[in-house]
């Protein structure tokens, strides 16, 4: 109880909750938990008596973010996970299998925004931006509870409308699915190397693909997974005042991480396959 005088009523019932028995517990994921969106989201998530596993690239600073948030009062296991490197992520999931058992949230927030256009500023940021998340909800798939939340955080830079129709169409179809989706994002890395992306109708961003991608994406999972009752939804968190953001952005992290943590915390009865913004639906 004495630890609890200098921490607010908020954290010290998620501290006492997390400490007693972990079977009631939900067990949240958000990958690129160290910093920025990804700290706040690990933070309200916890806030809301989830056992909160921050994934982090960089051990060290997983560390520190997790340290960060036990003297706030909140149980976070730090875990190292790199989304790009597909040993990082088999290890990764094969810990939380081994330590958890299961999974009832994931929160698909690492992402990079890089400066330039050029073919391996592409393959970069699809590597992250979209594999990254497809690679991760791919691999705890089998540890995802029914019922459970799947958040691609993505971004209103994503809609669909600066595409042309042919693209719009390939990324809107109800047909499409995972292997074809993959294959589709790898040609506009590829049609980048070769030159050839504006004639082949692509945007001369790989954020913006990327995003869009993993728009599609979430439609893709909200589909397959309906018949476990597992919620799959995008948000865009708005222009927020993080390193990728800025300082001129119009938002903070706690504004932009609670749409996030809304889609990550909805009720059995709401809606799936959706893209948000405030908790409100927005275009793809």
């Amino acid at each position: 109880m004495g630890l609890c005088l200098k921490r607010s009523p908020l954290a010290c019932s998620a501290l006492a909750k997390q400490n007693g028995s972990m079977a009631d517990v939900e067990l949240a994921v958000v990958t690129g938990g160290n910093r920025g969106l990804g700290l706040e989201t690990c933070r309200q998530l916890a806030a809301r008596l989830m056992r909160v596993v921050l994934a982090s690239r960089d051990p060290e600073r997983g560390r520190r973010a997790a340290d960060q948030l036990a003297i706030e009062g909140f149980g976070v296991v730090a875990m190292p996970l790199d989304v790009s490197s597909a040993l990082s992520v088999e290890k990764f999931a094969r810990q939380v299998a081994e330590r958890f058992g299961r999974v009832n949230v994931l929160v698909n927030n690492a992402g990079i925004a890089l400066d330039g256009f050029t073919a391996e500023v592409a393959r970069t940021t699809l590597v992250v931006n979209f594999f990254g998340a497809l690679h991760v909800t791919e691999a705890l798939l089998p540890l995802i509870a029914t019922g459970g939340r799947v958040v691609m955080v993505s971004s209103g830079v994503g809609q669909l409308d600066g595409f042309p129709d042919a693209l719009q169409r390939k990324l809107e179809s109800p047909q499409l699915d995972r292997g074809e989706l993959a294959t589709l994002m790898q040609s506009f890395v590829n049609d980048v190397r070769a030159g050839r992306h504006k004639e082949r109708g692509w945007p001369s961003s790989a954020y913006k693909v990327s995003k869009a991608g993993l728009n599609a994406l979430t439609r893709v999972f909200a589909r397959e997974l309906a018949g476990r009752d597992i919620h799959v939804n995008a948000v865009c968190p708005g222009w927020v005042r993080t390193d990728m953001g800025g300082k001129s952005a119009t938002s903070g992290v706690k504004e932009g991480a609670s749409g996030i943590v809304w889609a990550a915390t909805l009720p059995p009865d709401g809606p799936s396959g959706g893209f948000f913004r405030d908790s409100e639906p927005i275009p793809f």
